[in-house]
C-alpha cells in the first residue's frame, strides 16, 4: 500500500487532511484539542510523510558531509543519529536536517519543503568526491510515535526500544517485516520515528492503534511542537538567525574540524552570549502573527515566529515562539505584543 492509498483509506472514515512541511498529511482525526492532550498525557502515532530522506553513499561521504554541517560525522558510531544545520560561508543558515550514521551509508531525514533545497547545495559541493546522493522519500516512509506512554505502546505493539538512546536507531524484525525505529534526539520533544517500506505501513499503523496509540493529525503535532518550543526552519529558523540565537546548541560541535560557516559560529562564540535569543512567550488575547513586534516602553525588542491558542488540560492559553533581545527583558517579565500584554517563558511552556 502506498502512502496515497493509506490517506485515501484515512479520508474515506472522515479525516481531515492538510499541507504541512511540504506534503499532503492528516490534519486532524476530528478532535484535535483531544490529539494534544493524548501528546501531553498519553501516546499518539501520527503520519510522517511529510520527512524527506536523503541516502549519501560513497567512500569520501563520512569526510565530506562532515565538512558540509554544523554537527560531527566524523566521529558519528554506526546506528547514531545528530542534528545539523547547513550554512553558507557567512554562517546564515541554509536549513536543518538530522544524520544517521547507517553503517554503509549515511541517511538524512529533513521535512520535505526543505528536501530539493538541501539536495541542490549539497549536490554543488560534491567537487572531486566519491559520494552520491539519492532521494528515498517514497521507498522508505515514517509514522511518528510520541508521548509519555510512547515506550509502553511500542511495548505492547511488540517494539522493544526500553534500551534506546535519543538519536539511536535499531533494527528490529517485526511480525516477519524489517523496520527502522530512532528516538528522536531534540532535548524538548521525545519520540519515535519508524521507518519502513510503503506497502507495510497499513498494518504498522492499525497494530499501533490496537496498543493504545491515538492518531493525531498535523493540527495537533504542530501545537505540541510550539508547546515543546521546538523552532521549525522556514518558520522559526531562518537565514538571517545566527545560529547561537536560535537556541539549538545540539546542532553546534566546537571540536569536529572544518566546515562551511565555521568561522562565523566560532568568533560568536569568541565574543560570548549573542544579543538575540529565541523563547517563549505566553500571550493574554489572541494569537499574534508571526511578524508581530514585541515591545517595551514603545521600543521594538524583538518578534513573534510561530503561535497557537493550545488547549492546554488545565484550560486553553496563547502561545508564541520568538526573539527577543537578551538585555531587555527575561523570563517572567511583562512585554507587548500587538494589542495584548504577554509573559516573557523559558521553554518547554509548562502543561
Amino acid at each position: 500500500m502506498t502512502v496515497a492509498t493509506f490517506q485515501d483509506k484515512l479520508i474515506s472514515s472522515g479525516v481531515r487532511l492538510g499541507s504541512y512541511r511540504g506534503a499532503e498529511t492528516p490534519a486532524s482525526f476530528g478532535d484535535t484539542a483531544a490529539e494534544f492532550k493524548a501528546f501531553l498525557q498519553e501516546s499518539v502515532v501520527f503520519d510522517l510523510s511529510w520527512q524527506a530522506k536523503l541516502l549519501i553513499s560513497g567512500k569520501d561521504r563520512v569526510r565530506w558531509l562532515n565538512g558540509m554541517i554544523t554537527n560531527n560525522i566524523r566521529d558519528l558510531a554506526a546506528g547514531h543519529g545528530v542534528y545539523g544545520f547547513i550554512l553558507t560561508p557567512q554562517g546564515h543558515n541554509q536549513g536543518d536536517l538530522v544524520a544517521y550514521n547507517r553503517g554503509d551509508y549515511l541517511l538524512l531525514t529533513t521535512d520535505r519543503e526543505q528536501a530539493p533545497k538541501i539536495s541542490s547545495l549539497l549536490q554543488r559541493y560534491i567537487i572531486m568526491d566519491k559520494v552520491e546522493i539519492e532521494e528515498i522519500s517514497d521507498k522508505l516512509v515514517s509514522l511518528g510515535v510520541a508521548g509519555p506512554k510512547a515506550g509502553e505502546t511500542l511495548a505492547r505493539a511488540g517494539i522493544d526500544v526500553a534500551q534506546l538512546a535519543a538519536g539511536e536507531v535499531t533494527d528490529p524484525v517485526w511480525r516477519e517485516m524489517g523496520i527502522s525505529v530512532a528516538r528522536n534526539l531534540h532535548p524538548l520533544m521525545d519520540g519515535y520515528e519508524i521507518w519502513l517500506a510503503p506497502e507495510n505501513l497499513e498494518k504498522l499503523w492499525d497494530a499501533l492503534v490496537s496498543s493504545g496509540a491515538r492518531p493525531a493529525g498535523s493540527d495537533a503535532l504542530e501545537m505540541y511542537r510550539i508547546a515543546r518550543g521546538v523552532p521549525r526552519y522556514g518558520v522559526d529558523l531562518r537565514e538571517r538567525d545566527l545560529p547561537q540565537e536560535t537556541g539549538q546548541q545540539h546542532a553546534l560541535n566546537f571540536s569536529k574540524g572544518c566546515y562551511i560557516g565555521q568561522e562565523i559560529v566560532e568568533r560568536i562564540r569568541a565574543r560570548g552570549n549573542v544579543h538575540r535569543t529565541f523563547t517563549g512567550f505566553e500571550v493574554q488575547g489572541n494569537a499574534p502573527q508571526p511578524g508581530t513586534k514585541v515591545r517595551v516602553n514603545d521600543k521594538d525588542i524583538g518578534e513573534i515566529t510561530s503561535a497557537a491558542r493550545v488547549p492546554f488540560p488545565s484550560g486553553e492559553r496563547t502561545i508564541a515562539l520568538g526573539y527577543l533581545r537578551r538585555e531587555a527583558a527575561g523570563p517572567g517579565s511583562t512585554v507587548q505584543i500587538g494589542d495584548y500584554s504577554a509573559i516573557v517563558q523559558a521553554l518547554p511552556f509548562s502543561n
